[in-house]
């Protein structure tokens, strides 16, 4: 029983990373680590040209931040890879294996129309108040129309559909806040400072979080979300293997496709 609640409650401290994954950034996880993967190839071509090879660090120009704690973030990155290989991989595909991707896809819709109160605060704070009124009628319309979220029939209407979702760090880049130093988080993964405080008012905004924060009275409060983080890993591991599978350092790879999926998140 003890070994049952620890595993549960690392699974829950695995979730808050991807609380702040929106919709908007999974969408472009593969077109951003796409274009990381032609850096990559473009460095080699280049370096089989060119008379002097060029530094490594070169392929991953793309990312712009700061990174003063490198063998720190070194050293965490091996051990979440290690991590994310031996336990939190195989509990991803044994989900994958019970649940048929329709019945996935019905779940992930389901958690994503509970996070409706992060995405109408940050657009609220960003003063994007047609966006916050477009989030109040997908969630009127996906919870009545689509069966408490699991189907998604706002998507069908022109001025509901594709809405990008925000989310607290993306807030603070409009309000000109910069990422601070790049960081490498216990099981959490990539993050800066500036995104990991956005990390806690995210974690903080999503209702399926709220019986775990403020009704701390049995493991049952934990389940749900425990269960956010199960329904997430297939695509948070897809993304991630995607970005550091084939490349020659799978670290900078993998910071590189951070900064750019949030630098994409923040201009929509």
């Amino acid at each position: 029983m003890k070994s049952n609640t620890l595993l549960i409650r690392l699974l829950v401290l695995a979730v808050a990373p991807l609380l702040t994954d929106c919709t908007s950034m999974q969408k472009s996880a593969a077109t951003q680590t796409a274009s990381v993967g032609k850096t990559v190839e473009k460095g080699k071509a280049t370096d089989k040209s060119a008379s002097a090879a060029p530094k490594e660090e070169d392929e991953y120009a793309t990312a712009e931040i700061s990174d003063p704690f490198e063998p720190v973030n070194r050293g965490m990155f091996w051990v979440n890879d290690q991590l994310y290989t031996f336990i939190f991989k195989p509990i991803s595909k044994g989900y994958q294996i019970l649940f048929p991707k329709p019945v996935r896809k019905g779940i992930d819709n389901a958690f994503e129309n509970v996070k409706y109160p992060v995405r109408f605060v940050n657009c609220a704070l960003q003063g994007k108040f047609k966006r916050a009124g477009q989030e109040t009628g997908k969630f009127f319309v996906n919870t009545i129309g689509g069966v408490g979220g699991i189907f998604q029939p706002a998507e069908k209407i022109p001025s509901l559909a594709n809405v990008p979702a925000e989310d607290t760090a993306q807030t603070f880049a409009t309000w000109g806040i910069g990422h601070g130093p790049y960081i490498v988080l216990p099981l959490l993964g990539p993050s800066s400072v500036r995104d990991t405080v956005g990390l806690a008012g995210d974690y903080a905004a999503n209702p399926v979080n709220w019986p775990y924060l403020y009704f701390k009275t049995g493991d049952w409060n934990i389940a749900p979300p425990a269960a956010n983080t199960l329904r997430s890993m297939p695509d948070q591991f897809e993304n991630y293997d995607a970005a550091t599978k084939d490349a020659v350092d799978p670290y900078l790879s993998a910071r590189s496709t951070y900064v750019q999926n949030r630098a994409e998140a923040a201009k929509k």
